[in-house]
Formats: structure tokens, sequence, C-alpha cells
């Protein structure tokens, strides 16, 4: 998969129907948990359930990285959901730098792998695209995170 930074837009590859849901949860370490099961709920009801687990595992990995690096006190999720795709969308209020994935270097023989920076690369690897958008030209207010999962 090719990552993708959007342009600023108000929805990047938003699809031109479907279901929008929306949640607001604060920004604490109950977030990814929340959102989890919010992103499921809306996939099972909107006839996704086999895009469940990828959904759950990177909407937890993109809200755990609002959790960890952004001082937002909020994070806003907005699921798109339409016969062909579902696209989630996270946003925070810390328009620091945009997200990229870290490069995917080989371990060494015998190394561990170390803990953090893989979160991007698991989204990366199972989303049919992501991006990443920054609101507001001269003094960014917010970001958003989003990804598409097509439905198989």
């Amino acid at each position: 998969m090719t990552s993708v930074t959007a342009p600023p837009s108000p929805a990047p590859h938003l699809p031109q129907r479907g279901e929008r849901y929306r949640l607001v949860v604060p920004n604490g370490s109950t977030a990814p948990k929340v959102v989890r099961d919010f992103v499921a709920t809306v996939l099972r009801i909107g006839g996704h359930p086999g895009l469940v687990d990828d959904a759950r595992l990177c909407v937890s990995e993109v809200v755990s990285n609002v959790y960890c690096h952004a001082d937002s006190p909020q994070v806003r999720v907005e699921v798109t959901v339409n016969h062909r795709q579902v696209t989630v969308y996270v946003t925070d209020g810390e328009p620091g730098r945009l997200p990229a994935p870290p490069p995917s270097p080989a371990p060494a023989p015998g190394a561990g792998v170390g803990e953090g920076g893989r979160g991007l690369l698991l989204v990366d690897g199972l989303a049919a695209r992501w991006g990443t958008t920054a609101y507001g030209t001269r003094a960014p207010h917010s970001k958003t995170v989003w990804f598409t999962l097509a439905g198989r």
C-alpha cells in the first residue's frame, strides 16, 4: 500500500454516499478502547463485519498516537460507511507535524524489535489508503489521520 497525504479539505476521500457516525471522547487512556468499540459497532450494523478486526486495530493505533503524542483535550472520530468501503477519520487539536510511517528496517539478527513506531506501518499494511490532513493554513489548528478499508 502506498501512503497518501491528502490535501487539506474537509473530508479527504470521503465516499459520496454513505452513513456518517461521529464520536467525541476525552483524550485519555480509555480513549482507544472507547473508540475501538464504537467503530466495531458501526461496522457491524453498517454491513461490514469482515472489516471489524482491521478497523479496530487501525483506529486503536491512531487514537493511541493521539493519546501519547498530542496535547489535545479531545479526540474526534468520524466513520463513514457505504456498501464498498469504510473511512475512519481521527482528529485532534494538536496541529504539530503530521505523522508518517517510519521506514521498515530489518532488525539485526538476534536483535529485539522496539515497542514503538510500528502503528502506522500496521495501518499502511491494512488500509486500502490512508493519509493526513492539517486544518488551517498559516496557523494550523488541528490535524486528521484517516484511513479507508475496502469491503471484501
